[in-house]
């Protein structure tokens, strides 16, 4: 095990995540910042060194010498033998060098993979995912991510797109923008419904918590307007996480899997009942019976 802490970074399409971790895997500090894409590349590589050198100031590190590297997640397909983003839609990226590029900024090694590619790993050796073998995991936030993990081993796939279940077509006969599971189930999803059936005034909380600001709706928003049973809230996060059960559970009879971890924003915000509705919906739906453990 190597002596020096590490930098991790969770970049997504919204928050900018970092931590400085100790050599025993224990996060030292964090620093957030938002991603603001819409700003160009330069700009989010700005925030994400800016994270970096800070966490290390703060803790009297240099961070050319004092630190063993850099890990970052970035959503979309990513070929971690490159470092290469090689379609971020998210971020509105293509071909983006995002390990070269930090590297050259902070003159450390830099690791980078997909978001969900990295975060699931982590669950298989300090998580939710301990012990299992053959792993698949969803994240529901901005979009909706996922990974794979195959005979205890990171599965990117021939193209490095493995596990990208945000970008199955569950709903053929919708419009074309909106037939993928992350058009129709991510927390992007869930909030333009939500907006749209509010301003077609049907009640919810949801117009008190955000004072009638319809643009200010965040996970943290939906949970708390699930966890106070406001009707319209609950019916829509339910027939999205029902969506997604189908969608695992034709993964889950597929590939054989026998573990499922759900993370993100929406599912940390909402909590236990979105899992067990994904999992009511999973062991509906999945073959064979055996697959329901």
């Amino acid at each position: 095990m190597q002596d020096k802490p590490i930098l991790g970074v969770d970049l997504g399409g919204t928050n900018i995540q970092a931590g400085l971790i100790d050599p025993h895997a224990k996060v030292i500090a964090r620093a957030k910042a938002k991603t603001k894409a819409k700003e160009g590349v330069d700009a989010v590589l700005d925030r994400i060194e800016a994270k970096a050198r800070d966490l290390c100031e703060r803790h009297g590190l240099n961070i050319e010498t004092d630190v063993a590297g850099l890990g970052i997640g970035a959503p979309g397909p990513v070929n971690p033998e490159t470092g290469v983003v090689l379609e971020a839609v998210n971020l509105r990226w293509e071909n983006v060098s995002l390990r070269a590029l930090l590297h050259e900024r902070l003159k450390i090694p830099v690791y980078a993979d997909n978001d969900v590619n990295v975060a699931l790993y982590g669950e298989y050796v300090q998580g939710a995912a301990r012990g299992a073998t053959n792993i698949l995991g969803c994240w529901l936030g901005t979009g909706v991510g996922g990974a794979l993990i195959f005979d205890e081993r990171p599965f990117h796939g021939s193209y490095f797109s493995a596990g990208e279940i945000g970008h199955l077509i569950l709903f053929p006969n919708n419009p074309t923008a909106w037939r993928t599971l992350e058009q129709n189930c991510s927390r992007t999803a869930i909030v333009d419904q939500l907006a749209r059936l509010i301003k077609a005034n049907e009640p919810s909380v949801i117009w008190d918590l955000v004072q009638g600001e319809l643009g200010r709706i965040k996970s943290g928003t939906i949970g708390a307007a699930y966890a106070d049973n406001d009707p319209l809230t609950k019916r829509v996060v339910d027939e999205a996480a029902w969506n997604v059960g189908i969608a695992l559970a034709s993964l889950v009879t597929v590939l054989s899997i026998d573990r499922i971890v759900l993370g993100g924003g929406l599912t940390e915000a909402i909590g236990e009942p979105l899992v067990s509705r994904v999992q009511e919906s999973i062991r509906e739906h999945v073959f064979p019976s055996s697959c329901k453990q």
